[in-house]
Protein backbone atom coordinates (compact mmCIF):
# COMPACT_ATOMS: atom_id res chain seq x y z
CA UNK A 1 0.00 0.00 0.00
CA UNK A 2 1.41 3.35 -1.08
CA UNK A 3 1.16 6.69 0.92
CA UNK A 4 -1.46 8.07 -1.54
CA UNK A 5 -3.61 4.93 -1.55
CA UNK A 6 -6.72 4.19 0.71
CA UNK A 7 -7.82 0.49 1.93
CA UNK A 8 -10.44 -1.06 -0.03
CA UNK A 9 -12.08 -4.36 1.16
CA UNK A 10 -9.63 -6.56 -0.26
CA UNK A 11 -6.18 -5.08 1.78
CA UNK A 12 -6.32 -4.62 5.15
CA UNK A 13 -5.51 -2.08 7.28
CA UNK A 14 -2.45 -1.70 8.75
CA UNK A 15 -3.12 0.52 10.95
CA UNK A 16 -6.34 -0.17 11.90
CA UNK A 17 -6.68 -0.74 16.08
CA UNK A 18 -2.97 -0.06 16.16
CA UNK A 19 -1.34 1.75 19.35
CA UNK A 20 1.74 3.97 18.14
CA UNK A 21 3.59 5.85 20.53
CA UNK A 22 5.74 9.43 18.89
CA UNK A 23 8.61 10.68 20.71
CA UNK A 24 8.58 14.15 19.78
CA UNK A 25 12.31 15.71 20.64
CA UNK A 26 13.43 19.52 20.34
CA UNK A 27 14.68 20.31 16.78
CA UNK A 28 13.71 22.32 14.19
CA UNK A 29 12.11 19.22 12.45
CA UNK A 30 9.45 19.57 15.09
CA UNK A 31 6.95 20.87 12.36
CA UNK A 32 6.97 17.53 10.52
CA UNK A 33 5.93 15.41 13.45
CA UNK A 34 2.61 17.24 13.61
CA UNK A 35 1.98 15.69 9.18
CA UNK A 36 3.24 12.28 10.75
CA UNK A 37 0.88 12.38 13.68
CA UNK A 38 -2.32 13.35 11.23
CA UNK A 39 -1.93 10.76 8.80
CA UNK A 40 -1.15 7.86 11.59
CA UNK A 41 -4.23 9.01 12.84
CA UNK A 42 -6.46 9.47 9.47
CA UNK A 43 -5.09 5.74 8.53
CA UNK A 44 -7.01 4.58 11.91
CA UNK A 45 -4.12 4.36 14.36
CA UNK A 46 -4.98 5.28 18.43
CA UNK A 47 -1.87 7.77 18.77
CA UNK A 48 -0.01 9.20 21.77
CA UNK A 49 2.26 11.63 21.73
CA UNK A 50 5.34 12.42 24.48
CA UNK A 51 7.49 15.30 24.14
CA UNK A 52 10.64 16.58 25.39
CA UNK A 53 10.93 20.03 27.28
CA UNK A 54 13.20 21.29 24.33
CA UNK A 55 10.46 20.06 21.72
CA UNK A 56 7.57 22.11 23.15
CA UNK A 57 9.31 25.29 22.37
CA UNK A 58 8.80 24.51 18.48
CA UNK A 59 5.59 22.80 18.82
CA UNK A 60 3.10 23.06 21.23
CA UNK A 61 1.36 20.33 23.41
CA UNK A 62 -2.34 21.81 22.18
CA UNK A 63 -1.36 21.11 18.00
CA UNK A 64 -0.29 17.07 18.84
CA UNK A 65 -3.40 16.76 20.86
CA UNK A 66 -5.84 18.28 18.60
CA UNK A 67 -4.32 16.84 15.88
CA UNK A 68 -4.02 12.93 17.96
CA UNK A 69 -7.64 13.44 19.68
CA UNK A 70 -5.63 12.38 22.81
CA UNK A 71 -3.70 13.75 25.67
CA UNK A 72 0.11 14.42 24.86
CA UNK A 73 2.48 13.73 27.62
CA UNK A 74 5.78 15.71 28.55
CA UNK A 75 6.12 15.26 32.40
CA UNK A 76 7.35 11.77 34.61
CA UNK A 77 5.14 13.77 37.08
CA UNK A 78 2.13 13.93 35.78
CA UNK A 79 -0.70 12.35 38.17
CA UNK A 80 -2.23 8.93 36.14
CA UNK A 81 -5.01 7.07 36.28
CA UNK A 82 -3.91 3.69 36.63
CA UNK A 83 -1.84 1.41 38.74
CA UNK A 84 1.58 1.68 36.73
CA UNK A 85 4.06 4.15 36.66
CA UNK A 86 3.03 6.65 33.53
CA UNK A 87 6.64 5.82 32.04
CA UNK A 88 5.89 2.13 32.30
CA UNK A 89 2.24 2.07 30.82
CA UNK A 90 3.04 4.01 27.82
CA UNK A 91 5.98 1.94 27.29
CA UNK A 92 4.03 -1.38 27.41
CA UNK A 93 0.94 0.17 25.78
CA UNK A 94 2.45 1.33 22.20
CA UNK A 95 2.48 -1.33 19.47
CA UNK A 96 5.15 0.38 17.57
CA UNK A 97 6.69 3.55 19.19
CA UNK A 98 8.27 6.37 16.33
CA UNK A 99 11.01 8.75 17.42
CA UNK A 100 10.67 12.21 15.03
CA UNK A 101 12.98 14.27 15.08
CA UNK A 102 14.90 12.21 16.46
CA UNK A 103 18.34 14.30 17.97
CA UNK A 104 21.47 13.64 18.50
CA UNK A 105 20.67 13.82 21.84
CA UNK A 106 18.08 11.44 22.18
CA UNK A 107 20.35 9.02 20.60
CA UNK A 108 22.85 9.58 23.40
CA UNK A 109 20.69 9.05 25.47
CA UNK A 110 19.09 5.78 24.53
CA UNK A 111 22.49 4.45 23.70
CA UNK A 112 23.50 4.84 27.42
CA UNK A 113 20.82 4.13 29.37
CA UNK A 114 20.20 7.72 30.54
CA UNK A 115 16.95 8.37 31.93
CA UNK A 116 16.62 11.78 32.85
CA UNK A 117 13.05 13.08 31.20
CA UNK A 118 9.85 11.21 29.92
CA UNK A 119 10.44 10.12 26.78
CA UNK A 120 14.34 8.98 27.23
CA UNK A 121 12.82 7.23 30.47
CA UNK A 122 9.74 5.97 28.55
CA UNK A 123 12.47 4.76 25.48
CA UNK A 124 14.16 2.74 28.21
CA UNK A 125 11.06 0.90 29.23
CA UNK A 126 10.39 -0.32 26.13
CA UNK A 127 9.46 -3.95 25.34
CA UNK A 128 12.37 -5.77 23.09
CA UNK A 129 9.98 -7.12 21.28
CA UNK A 130 8.38 -3.42 20.32
CA UNK A 131 9.40 -1.89 17.10
CA UNK A 132 11.26 1.07 17.52
CA UNK A 133 11.51 3.15 14.05
CA UNK A 134 14.12 6.80 14.65
CA UNK A 135 14.03 9.20 11.76
CA UNK A 136 17.02 11.26 12.80
CA UNK A 137 17.31 15.16 12.25
CA UNK A 138 20.18 17.62 12.93
CA UNK A 139 23.20 19.38 11.83
CA UNK A 140 25.34 17.75 9.35
CA UNK A 141 28.36 18.18 11.60
CA UNK A 142 26.42 16.80 14.54
CA UNK A 143 25.23 13.86 11.95
CA UNK A 144 29.14 13.28 11.03
CA UNK A 145 30.23 13.61 14.66
CA UNK A 146 31.89 9.85 15.26
CA UNK A 147 30.20 10.01 18.35
CA UNK A 148 26.87 9.95 17.05
CA UNK A 149 27.54 7.91 14.37
CA UNK A 150 28.76 5.06 17.19
CA UNK A 151 25.51 5.63 18.98
CA UNK A 152 23.30 4.82 16.04
CA UNK A 153 25.22 2.12 15.71
CA UNK A 154 24.44 0.80 19.13
CA UNK A 155 20.59 1.49 19.23
CA UNK A 156 20.31 -0.59 15.56
CA UNK A 157 22.61 -2.93 17.04
CA UNK A 158 21.99 -3.61 20.64
CA UNK A 159 18.16 -3.01 20.52
CA UNK A 160 17.39 -3.67 17.11
CA UNK A 161 15.83 -0.18 16.68
CA UNK A 162 15.32 0.50 12.72
CA UNK A 163 16.15 3.92 11.17
CA UNK A 164 14.51 5.56 8.31
CA UNK A 165 16.85 8.94 6.98
CA UNK A 166 18.31 11.32 7.15
CA UNK A 167 18.33 12.63 3.99
CA UNK A 168 20.21 15.79 2.14
CA UNK A 169 19.11 18.89 1.73
CA UNK A 170 18.94 22.46 3.23
CA UNK A 171 19.60 22.94 7.01
CA UNK A 172 17.92 25.44 9.50
CA UNK A 173 21.65 26.41 10.13
CA UNK A 174 22.06 27.69 6.72
CA UNK A 175 23.96 24.84 5.01
CA UNK A 176 23.75 21.76 2.93
CA UNK A 177 24.29 18.55 3.60
CA UNK A 178 22.88 15.06 5.39
CA UNK A 179 20.73 15.67 8.99
CA UNK A 180 17.35 16.86 7.31
CA UNK A 181 14.37 14.17 8.86
CA UNK A 182 12.98 12.36 6.42
CA UNK A 183 9.19 13.40 5.21
CA UNK A 184 6.52 12.51 6.71
CA UNK A 185 5.22 10.35 3.80
CA UNK A 186 8.40 8.27 4.39
CA UNK A 187 8.27 7.94 7.87
CA UNK A 188 4.42 6.83 7.54
CA UNK A 189 5.87 4.27 5.39
CA UNK A 190 8.74 2.85 6.96
CA UNK A 191 6.49 2.38 10.44
CA UNK A 192 4.14 0.56 7.99
CA UNK A 193 6.89 -1.68 7.29
CA UNK A 194 8.25 -2.30 10.81
CA UNK A 195 4.34 -3.47 11.61
CA UNK A 196 3.94 -5.86 9.10
CA UNK A 197 7.84 -7.49 9.47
Amino acid sequence: MTSNTQPTQNMPNTWQDRQVLVAVTGGIACYKACTLVSRLAQAGATVRVMMTESAKQFVTPLTFQSLSNQPVHSSLWEAVDRPDAQHIGLARWADLVIIAPATANILAKAATGICDDLVSTVLCAVPQTTPVLFAPAMNADMWANPVTQRNISTVKDLLNWKSVGPEEGWQACRTLGAGRMSEPDAIFDAASDCLTA
